[in-house]
């Protein structure tokens, strides 16, 4: 009794405290109406759009072992014996910095675990952010007035591609130090400010002594920092703009529907954290991954060979490999095409494609209003298709990086296999496009042939005369609404023979983008219930 007692009211004066301080805060602040308005928002149920939440909770687990991790490693290029407990290499000149990773690795208590959960949540977080970049695409979610958000996105997995590049570099081991060797020659390919770009970059001819501590500062300060700042931005424009929502019953664009964010989404959200925080723990502690003890120190006179980079690097290797040994000689100049292309020219293209898609689709599709319904793919074949081209072409050449030990693994010849990836690389996306856009099509007819027999209730009934007839039954509602309330322009109509170029192409691509579809059959009454679910919320119209 004496024990309850004093916790209740050990319970009482802590929430005395606690309502006296909220009181002080909300009279200063807009404390009461900001949280009325946080804690009521809505967050979507569905889970595909749980794909941000991975990648922001993976970033949380980086951000946290990399702290513990910063307060161990020395990034120094100093040459020194080394005298730790890993026996193979004892004796043996290393850095400075590769002898402190061995001593994270071996001679700190849990630093193997931590480092090695670093290095998966690396890896998770790309391929979270670019799923979900993939998630945002395929169901038009970058559509106005998310097109800002979209580049940050971009931003964000081009700034994270570049953090990785990073820490997947500070060890300076055989294998990290191979890709700063290929990055060198990927910077002296850049015609004319290449050898000054690599003396800014290396402080001298590579490999330099100064490279290891700015990519320490990028890694630990600077990208950290940009991406915080950045994934602070994202949150708040979802938060403002609200999220995108699926099709059904009772979701329009001018409402917005979901779990509110206490307690419900809070619970989910806690416990999804907790998951990934304990997945990245067992794969720490069970898959072992960048063993830099079994490559050795970085050697400028050695290659590392059976090994390759990270995945999301994977495909500047591949496109390297597949690559002619093209080059151009003129006026004391030599322009290495087998690596400005691959390894320059077509990031730059892949990153300024990303960034222009949403405003080359509004050009395309003319003014329109907002979009806060999700497409789906198959309702806009074009862009579905040309989404799994991409994706196509990536997988090539991500296949290409690891062309050696694909041929040694099932004894193929490396030539012949080369070559092969080398027509995959041009035929497979048109070839992937034209079968997506396909079964786009031939998805959308079986809906529109659901919609006017009826959907199969598995039952066949046979007549007098024998017949067998399958029966059917009525559509029901929720699905007939997601066959027919569909976000799609109508195709622009030909233009005059006397117009601009401009107005002629964009025609054409409207044509293009949206000729081919399946006309699903609507009533009166449900053409007027589609133009009321995708009216443009009022607030926000000019």
């Amino acid at each position: 009794m004496l024990f309850r007692g004093r916790r209740e009211r050990l319970g009482t004066a802590v929430r005395q405290a606690a309502d006296t301080g909220f009181t002080v805060l909300d009279r200063r602040l807009p404390a009461a109406e900001a949280a009325k308005v946080l804690l009521r928002k809505a967050f979507p149920d569905h889970w595909s759009f749980l794909l941000g939440e991975l990648a922001l909770y993976s970033f949380v687990v980086l951000v946290l072992t990399g702290s513990w991790l910063t307060l161990f490693f020395d990034p120094g290029t100093r040459e020194i014996v080394y005298h730790g407990s890993y026996t193979p290499l004892q004796g043996l000149p290393v850095s400075v910095a590769y002898d402190s990773t061995l001593h994270i690795s071996f001679d700190v208590r849990g630093g193997l675990l931590v480092r090695q959960m670093h290095h998966w949540a690396a890896l998770f977080f790309l391929s979270a952010i670019g799923v979900h970049l993939l998630r945002v695409f395929f169901t038009g979610a970058f559509r106005r007035p998310r097109e800002i958000n979209w580049m940050i996105g971009v931003t964000l997995f081009l700034l994270a591609l570049l953090e990785g590049f990073c820490g997947y570099s500070l060890p300076d081991d055989l294998l990290s130090g191979t890709g700063l060797r290929t990055a060198n020659s990927i910077v002296l390919s850049i015609p004319v400010a290449g050898t000054y770009l690599s003396y800014l970059f290396w402080g001298g001819s590579f490999p330099g002594h100064v490279l290891n501590g700015r990519l320490y500062i990028l890694h630990v300060l600077f990208l950290p920092g940009a991406l915080i700042a950045l994934v602070a931005a994202h949150l708040v424009l979802v938060f403002y703009l609200k999220h995108t929502q699926w099709g059904g019953p009772g979701r329009t664009n001018r409402t917005v529907t979901g779990r509110p964010l206490f307690p419900h989404f809070t619970a989910k959200s806690t416990g999804l954290l907790c998951m990934v925080a304990g997945v990245m723990a067992v794969l720490g502690a069970l898959a072992q991954i960048n063993p830099v003890w079994e490559y050795g120190p970085y050697r400028a006179d050695q290659v590392s060979t059976n090994a390759q980079p990270d995945w999301y690097v994977g495909f500047l290797e591949g496109a390297l490999r597949l690559m002619p040994p093209w080059e151009t000689r003129a006026a004391g100049h030599t322009v290495m095409w087998n690596v400005l292309l691959p390894a320059v020219v077509l990031p730059g293209l892949l990153f300024t494609l990303l960034y222009g898609y949403p405003v080359f689709e509004r050009w395309v599709t003319g003014e329109r209003g907002e979009s806060h319904l999700c497409d789906r793919p198959r309702d806009n074949p074009t862009r579905t298709g040309l989404g799994v081209a991409a994706v196509v072409a990536y997988a090539v050449l991500l296949l290409a990086g690891g062309n050696d030990v694909v041929a040694f693994s099932f004894h193929l010849s490396v030539n012949a296999l080369t070559w092969l990836l080398r027509v995959l690389v041009v035929l497979g996306p048109v070839a992937a496009f034209l079968a997506t856009k396909r079964l786009c099509l031939a998805l959308q007819t079986h809906e529109r042939h659901v919609l006017e027999e009826g959907e199969e209730t598995g039952v066949v009934r046979q007549s007098v005369y024998g017949g067998l007839e399958p029966q059917r039954a009525e559509v029901r509602i929720d699905r007939r609404y997601r066959f027919l309330v569909r976000d799609l322009p109508r195709p622009a109509p030909p233009p005059e023979r006397a117009a601009p170029r401009r107005v002629r192409l964009r025609a054409a691509l409207s044509r293009w983008y949206f000729a081919r579809r399946e006309e699903l059959p609507t009533t009166p009454e449900q053409r007027r219930h589609i133009e009321e679910a995708l009216a443009e919320p009022e607030r926000r119209r000019s």
